[in-house]
């Protein structure tokens, strides 16, 4: 499947060849953006793989564009392109979440690889987060029936065996999970 990609740059000339050398390398360019507003309204748009964006863009500029994008989830990840590559521009852009950082002028041999790596990490980082968001879900399930088997075992003056084997069948039996019985414990004993 061809990786989707949202270009923004302010020169029209910079995204024409951007767009050709992409296209060369068999990317999908799904669309182009001349400032930052318009690329994260692009991505809210087309959720693309990967985001190259220049720096300084006119409205909003392509760190905070970056910021957005990444806070909103609404690309695989953003690499910054621009013609400056001080340390100060670096931190910015690793401070705002981006995945790389391309100097311009830009060549096929760099911006191939460069691109391959950040959508890798890309994929990586959405996996982690996928997976810290399943453990916490599991976590809160498990403090909410931590929370309804101490309430019953307050006010029943049941072990917590079958304080839990009471959640467990009341679950079975209702054909729910053992949290949403345990948020019914919690309601009844409010």
């Amino acid at each position: 499947m061809l990786k989707r990609i949202v270009i923004a740059d302010d020169e029209p000339i910079t995204r024409m060849d951007l767009r050709e050398m992409l296209e060369e390398a068999k990317y999908n360019v799904v669309a182009e953006a001349s400032d930052g507003f318009d690329a994260v309204e692009l991505c809210r748009k087309y959720s693309p793989d990967l985001v190259i964006m220049d720096i300084k863009m006119p409205i909003l500029d392509g760190l905070n564009a970056t910021k957005i994008i990444q806070n909103e989830n609404l690309a695989g990840g953003v690499v910054l392109l621009t013609a400056y590559s001080g340390n100060d521009f670096i931190e910015k852009a690793a401070k705002v979440g981006a995945i790389g950082y391309l100097v311009k002028p830009l060549d096929q041999k760099s911006l191939v690889p460069t691109l391959e790596v950040a959508i890798s990490k890309s994929r990586e980082l959405k996996k982690m987060k996928e997976d810290l968001e399943n453990v916490s879900k599991k976590l809160e399930e498990r403090k909410t029936i931590e929370k309804a088997k101490g309430l019953l075992i307050k006010k029943e003056n049941i072990s917590e065996e079958d304080a839990y084997s009471r959640i467990r069948n009341l679950s079975m039996n209702k054909r729910c999970t053992m949290k949403q019985i345990s948020e019914v414990i919690l309601s009844n004993y409010a």
